[in-house]
């Protein structure tokens, strides 16, 4: 191989490692800033999410717009997603609906930042789920759409999509 190549071959390597690493240290700072309870602070921010549908796109935006909030405000919202009818879906270990792997993934991914996701007991029970059948960041609320009018009561915002 031609010197000038592997040169140039060696410089982008080390180019790529470099900007990896440089990725992986700030999203560990953004990480950092993180706190597990900020869930137990009123927040100034407090929204309520409806998510009723299984279609990838739908839940897809969901999912984007809690990002958003979360980087815009960090600690300073509290964001619940209120889960059920075919929603549901999204937060079982082994959906019956096409939802994809990697939705669950980020909605695990939001849960980490503080996310409630509440799965409505009763879709559950038409499903025959337990809690068994939920992915392990789900929390179970006996009436998924008594769960947003009684959040709604205590100051959260409502966004149906």
């Amino acid at each position: 191989m031609h010197s000038g190549k592997l040169f140039n071959r060696t410089r982008r390597v080390a180019l790529k490692s470099i900007g990896l690493l440089v990725g992986l240290v700030a999203a560990r700072q953004v990480h950092a800033s993180h706190t597990e309870s900020h869930l137990d602070d009123t927040s100034a921010h407090r929204i309520v999410y409806q998510c009723n549908k299984a279609d990838r796109e739908y839940l897809e935006h969901i999912l984007f717009s809690v990002g958003e909030l979360i980087r815009k405000y960090g600690d300073d919202v509290e964001i619940v997603v209120g889960v059920f009818g075919q929603g549901l879906h999204l937060l079982g270990k082994h959906p019956q609906r096409a939802i994809p792997f990697e939705l669950q993934q980020r909605a695990g991914s939001l849960a980490s930042y503080g996310v409630a996701f509440h799965a409505c007991g009763n879709t559950m029970a038409s499903l025959q789920w337990t809690e068994k059948d939920l992915l392990p960041f789900a929390q179970v609320v006996p009436i998924g759409v008594d769960d947003i009018m009684l959040l709604q009561e205590q100051g959260f915002a409502y966004l149906s999509w």
